[in-house]
């Protein structure tokens, strides 16, 4: 019997697996497909507080404090849902054989860390809001503390002060706006409609936009509250990389757009030449510490600032074409640094280093994980065709409209982004293998996702008016309800600090 026992035992571990695995997979598979047929059936159905949404439900979660359960979704929320469904399928995928302990529990946490993403997106109460930005963290931690790599604990407490302490600090002023609303509408509430278009002193309302701003400029992440995004990328295993890139980010370019702005926009306009100089470094110091890396994740890491820097210059200049390229941007941000993310973890996976100085002539060992990591390379430096070149011309274009010195000093950033691009691709596949690397190249699993994510990325390049058209109607709510920040207050105001 302890013959049976021993022998069972391997094989019935490895089948519970196995449906931990394709119960995750399949569970996304289904969410996207109703998402989708939702996109596809009557684009605007709901009419709330005079803008046209998708669709709607709402319970009374605590009545007594002005609490529901409300969540929403207009075009800008089903992209970015698409978006983490899409992802959280990949990272699933990408996950098959690097994931081979405690499979179920690893699983529990990716998916609750796609809820709670997704509920950041649809929540239009700002308790619930913050409940589902919460929810995030704590599953996020374990993936990268008990399946990460070397430094994985060191990571991911980096990971959970810098994103619980910036989020205490939002709290704090949404529990502020909750108070000043409640004072002088006389009704205390959390709900999103109601609250937006409170009447604020402009001190108060600059403290207010400061919590928010602490919680999203964090998690975008923009330079100097950057410093956590780096470690945690390199020690997450890959799906984590993928979900933390993918998404993560997206919730603080996301938070800016629906909630900092529309709340605050006196402040945000006050703010404006500030957040968009930070923007600006971004997207040439993320370029620059990329160029200087020696580990391949971490590279790919710092690339994220760069980009997610066109998206923080993007939303503050505020006009609709800076704002259809924010959402172009974040969209093939999270799908091309996913990408690049998934092949570090394979190459990883294969060979057991990320130091690039070790590789070197893979391309001849590899020829098809050579080929993806060149698209993908290109698609991050911004190569016309591609989805990510969009976004960028986008917000350079609105950029201009507004600053042409600013628009000026970010399109540098593409030139950056060009040489390490180039760089890494030619140091880990061209040249000598010295280390005469031997290692299979990219197969079943890793190749659907793989040529899916050159798909979309491709469609988004080259017809990429679905999106804008979808999210077209949610960006001119938002610019209606901020409407106290037309281009000649940025004008007035970048005049009057020259």
């Amino acid at each position: 019997m302890a013959w049976v026992a021993v022998k069972r035992g391997p094989y019935a571990r490895s089948k519970n697996e196995l449906i931990a695995r394709w119960i995750s997979l399949t569970a996304l598979a289904v969410d996207l497909v109703l998402v989708l047929c939702l996109w596809l059936s009557e684009p605007h159905s709901v009419s709330i507080a005079g803008g046209a949404w998708i669709a709607e439900t709402s319970r009374a979660w605590l009545p007594s404090l002005g609490i529901s359960f409300h969540l929403a979704m207009d075009g800008i929320s089903l992209l970015l849902v698409l978006l983490t469904l899409f992802l959280g399928m990949a990272a699933v995928i990408s996950s098959w054989t690097e994931i081979d302990r405690q499979v179920g529990f690893f699983h529990f946490n990716l998916m609750a860390t796609l809820t709670g993403i997704i509920g950041v997106f649809l929540a239009v109460d700002l308790f619930l809001f913050y409940f589902f930005w919460e929810l995030m963290l704590v599953p996020m931690y374990f993936l990268i503390a008990l399946w990460g790599h070397e430094r994985r604990v060191y990571a991911a407490v980096k990971f959970f002060l810098f994103t619980q302490l910036s989020g205490l600090l939002m709290l704090a002023s949404i529990l502020g706006i909750y108070f000043v609303h409640g004072r002088k509408a006389g009704t205390y509430t959390f709900d999103y409609f109601k609250l937006i278009g409170t009447p604020l002193e402009s001190g108060t309302a600059l403290f207010l936009l400061l919590g928010f701003l602490a919680a999203f400029l964090v998690k975008l992440p923009a330079v100097p509250f950057h410093t956590w995004l780096p470690d945690a990328h390199t020690e997450a295993p890959t799906a984590g990389s993928v979900i933390l890139a993918g998404l993560l980010l997206k919730t603080g370019g996301y938070g800016l757009l629906r909630f900092a702005v529309p709340l605050f926009p006196g402040a945000s306009i006050e703010l404006a030449p500030f957040a968009m100089t930070l923007g600006i470094i971004g997207i040439l110091y993320g370029a620059i510490l990329a160029f200087a890396q020696s580990d391949l994740k971490r590279l790919v890491a710092y690339t994220s600032v760069g980009h997610m820097g066109f998206v923080l210059l993007g939303v503050f200049v505020w006009n609709e074409k800076s704002l259809q390229g924010v959402m172009i941007q974040m969209l093939c941000h999270g799908i091309s640094t996913g990408a690049l993310f998934i092949l570090a973890g394979a190459l990883q996976e294969r060979i057991h280093t990320r130091e690039i100085e070790r590789m070197g002539g893979l391309w001849t060992a590899a020829p098809r994980m050579g080929g993806a990591w060149l698209f993908f390379a290109l698609a991050s430096l911004g190569l016309p065709g591609m989805g990510n070149f969009i976004g960028e011309f986008l917000i350079l274009l609105g950029t201009y409209e507004v600053h042409p010195v600013m628009a000026a000093f970010a399109a540098l950033g593409l030139i950056l982004s060009t040489v390490y691009a180039v760089l890494m691709v030619q140091k880990a596949f061209f040249g000598a293998n010295r280390e005469g690397w031997r290692i299979h190249d990219l197969e079943g699993k890793e190749i659907t996702v793989i040529v899916v994510m050159v798909a979309v990325i491709l469609w988004l390049g080259l017809y990429p008016q679905p999106c804008l058209d979808t999210a077209r109607e949610g960006l001119l709510s938002l610019q209606k309800s901020a409407s106290a920040m037309p281009k000649e207050n940025y004008i007035e105001i970048f005049r009057r600090q020259q």
